[in-house]
């Protein structure tokens, strides 16, 4: 209660200087950079009032049309390796891979990058059945509170969630949740969100600002405040001095990098790689870690290091060399 009246009496420096502390003394001042690998741009489920996919949904009459070659996916992989970077999860919506598929994938992706990854692909019962490939599993609770969750995400009942994070505890896989800030949670929401990583022992959370889609609810919706967001990031450092938190900006927002990693974020996330890589968008995120005064993990501007790499794989060299000019292409971008 005491970290929400300070947020609700506009303390918030306070909180950050707090928060900073914390997360130097326990973590360093190292900062990561984090890329979701997407395995498709479809959901069956369709229902989340934000989601991008809920508003595709409509869109594609074929799902098989929204699944990514499986080589663009090993592409990606590979090139997150090179220039450093952590894949912060694989995601995609229900109902398009199988298990056996994604295990595949992820095998595959382990092999690539020498790191077993983090499962972010919706409510399964099926964890038993991947093995090292996977280091955790990622539950999109979005929002923490029962009533508002079951109002905005209605298809992904909250205590599945809860269940099948428990069941990634019992078969040895570490545990995180999403959670989206600006969709009109009430700030005592907050002790939710408190409750719900004291009960399941969360080890990473990821924070997003809200992203308005065209053709959902949120359509309208402004992004919410850099200090509110702050302020929430801020107070789960305080609460949970050890717990990973990864935050999400957007490229209209670069600015906020600065304050959320003074709010004790380890990680930054949610840009279009390809289109930021090596321009002014780049480097922009580069100067904000520097003035945050953190030490950056990887490279948002390096090109060298795109051609660096030892690929066991040639027949991913097309896809590669694509992503490559995807960057050089962007060079001179003068806006995204």
């Amino acid at each position: 209660m005491e970290l929400i009246e300070k947020i609700k009496n506009k303390e918030i420096f306070d909180l950050l200087i707090e928060a900073n502390q914390i997360t130097e003394k326990v973590h360093g001042k190292e900062v990561s950079l984090e890329r979701a690998i997407f395995l498709s741009w479809w959901c069956e489920k369709g229902d989340c009032k934000f989601c991008y996919m809920s508003s595709q949904k409509n869109r594609i009459d074929n799902p098989e049309k929204a699944i990514r070659h499986v080589k663009g996916i090993y592409a990606e992989a590979e090139l997150i390796k090179r220039i450093g970077w952590n894949i912060e999860f694989l995601s995609g919506g229900y109902g398009v891979y199988s298990t056996d598929q994604i295990r595949e994938i992820s095998e595959t992706i382990y092999d690539i990058t020498d790191n077993p990854v983090w499962l972010n692909i919706g409510i399964t019962n099926e964890l038993d059945q991947y093995g090292d490939e996977i280091i955790g599993v990622t539950g999109a609770v979005e929002t923490a509170n029962p009533k508002f969750h079951d109002y905005v995400c209605p298809s992904k009942p909250l205590d599945e969630i809860k269940h099948m994070l428990r069941t990634a505890e019992e078969v040895g896989y570490k545990k995180a949740i999403t959670i989206i800030i600006g969709l009109g949670e009430e700030l005592n929401h907050l002790n939710d969100l408190f409750d719900l990583i004291e009960e399941l022992d969360i080890d990473r959370i990821i924070f997003y600002s809200l992203n308005p889609h065209p053709d959902t609810e949120y359509n309208l919706t402004p992004q919410p405040a850099s200090f509110y967001y702050a302020s929430i990031v801020a107070s789960v450092r305080i609460r949970f001095p050890n717990i990973e938190i990864i935050s999400g900006t957007w490229t209209d927002n670069l600015a906020n990098i600065g304050v959320l990693l003074k709010a004790g974020s380890n990680g930054i996330t949610k840009f279009p790689l390809f289109k930021m890589y090596g321009n002014r968008y780049g480097k922009r995120v580069e100067e904000e870690v520097s003035w945050a005064n953190r030490e950056l993990k990887g490279s948002f501007s390096d090109l060298s290091l795109l051609d660096k790499g030892n690929n066991l794989r040639p027949e991913l060299d097309p896809y590669i060399q694509r992503y490559i000019d995807m960057c050089h292409e962007n060079l001179d971008i003068k806006k995204i």
